[in-house]
């Protein structure tokens, strides 16, 4: 999930928006000022209720990032690097580097979003009380009270076992530690959460047919959990099947890169007419990595705006590119690919770019585990045609 418009930092870690986090606001703004406030605190005037309901959804939403902010941190005392994070239609999400090193931690990283959530939820609780005490509107305790509800809600709607929910998280850390096997309890996990989509889509046909309002959403959260926990059970097995592939092993050495300063025009006769890739890293006048130029990235651009565009602006930036070490492994690398840089992640050793990882390099490592041949040296699958 890739972030439309940067907040800053929180905690050390990069925190954004996405595009569909409007959806969210405009549906809670609209919910509540027009229909759920003034039903249930009738008597106010409709400016009050705009403002009671902007202010409960901004509050929401920082409820939301207070439960990523507590993975990220969690995550990174427990040493692992936390990309950023990114508030969207559904929620939030924590882009961890790489994965727990054992099950206890997997554990504390996945339970203290709920633990968070649920201690708000007593916060507001206790706050709507105090106001009450001292005389406030129905409506100030009210939005409080709702905002108490809500956060019990989420941290109980997150504790279901089920991936890519917390619950699921926390499930998968059970299972290693019980069995000793992380992919193979990644797998488990990602099945209940298909399973439990499948639920959540069937009870909002089933609403949507009934009359009982919601089930449009019920969909939408279904099969949102059912596309991920797909993707983590293919992840899953294709860590399963690299093993303990390293980075090293697998990558494209030495991978051929352009200059940034470059115009489109120039790069798409110079580079793309003449190297069979799809991606360059881009190098800035004292030869350090700058991005990754994409063919997609450079089709969105009009070829009128060609001549007068230089390929940089135009490039996924660098802190948006999954920047990986020689010795990293595969299996903890998966996660990290995709965004604008189209699944592929640029090698770095002290600084220094030594490869480039793309899908077919990992499509070509699992065949070539399938047929009984262990990949090792990025200069093997040095192949001119392969990004």
């Amino acid at each position: 999930m890739t972030e439309t418009v940067r907040l800053g930092t929180i905690a050390g870690v990069r925190v954004g928006l996405h595009w569909s986090v409007l959806g969210i606001v405009v549906l809670l703004v609209f919910g509540l000022a027009g229909g759920v406030l003034p039903t249930q605190f009738p008597d106010h005037a409709p400016v009050a209720y705009i403002a009671a309901a902007i202010v409960a959804t901004a509050l929401f939403v920082l409820s939301l990032l207070a439960h990523e902010v507590g993975h990220a941190v969690v995550a990174q005392r427990n040493g692992i690097t936390v990309d950023g994070i990114t508030l969207w239609l559904l929620g939030g999400v924590a882009r961890l580097r790489g994965d727990a090193r054992d099950a206890a931690t997997d554990f504390r990283i996945a339970a203290v979003g709920p633990a968070i959530s649920f201690i708000l939820g007593l916060g507001f609780a206790g706050a709507t009380w105090l106001v009450t005490g001292i005389g406030a509107t129905n409506l100030v305790a009210g939005v409080l009270s709702y905002l108490a509800v809500i956060n019990v809600l989420l941290a109980v709607f997150n504790l279901i076992p089920a991936a890519p929910l917390d619950g699921g998280r926390i499930l998968r850390s059970l299972l290693w530690a019980w069995r000793g096997d992380r992919q193979q309890a990644q797998i488990w996990s990602a099945r209940a959460g298909r399973v439990f989509g499948l639920l959540l889509i069937a009870l909002g046909i089933f609403s949507l047919f009934s009359d009982y309002g919601g089930g449009l959403w019920w969909v939408l959260i279904g099969l949102f959990i059912v596309t991920m926990a797909s993707a983590e059970e293919q992840h899953a097995r294709t860590g399963a099947v690299l093993g303990n592939l390293t980075a090293r092993d697998i990558m494209t050495s030495d991978p051929d890169t352009a200059d940034a300063r470059q115009s489109i025009a120039d790069f798409v006769r110079d580079v793309v007419m003449v190297r069979r890739h799809s991606a360059f890293p881009l190098l800035g006048s004292s030869g350090e990595v700058e991005g990754m130029a994409t063919l997609n990235r450079i089709r969105a651009v009009p070829p009128e705006q060609h001549a007068d565009t230089m390929v940089s602006d135009a490039a996924c930036p660098l802190d948006e590119v999954p920047i990986v070490r020689p010795d990293d492994l595969v299996s903890d690398i998966l996660g990290r690919l995709g965004g604008c840089a189209d699944g592929r992640a640029l090698v770095m050793d002290g600084g220094r770019l030594v490869g480039i990882i793309s899908p077919s390099d990992i499509s070509r490592a699992m065949s070539l585990k399938g047929i009984g041949v262990e990949p090792f040296g990025g200069a093997d699958l040095n192949y001119s045609d392969r990004r």
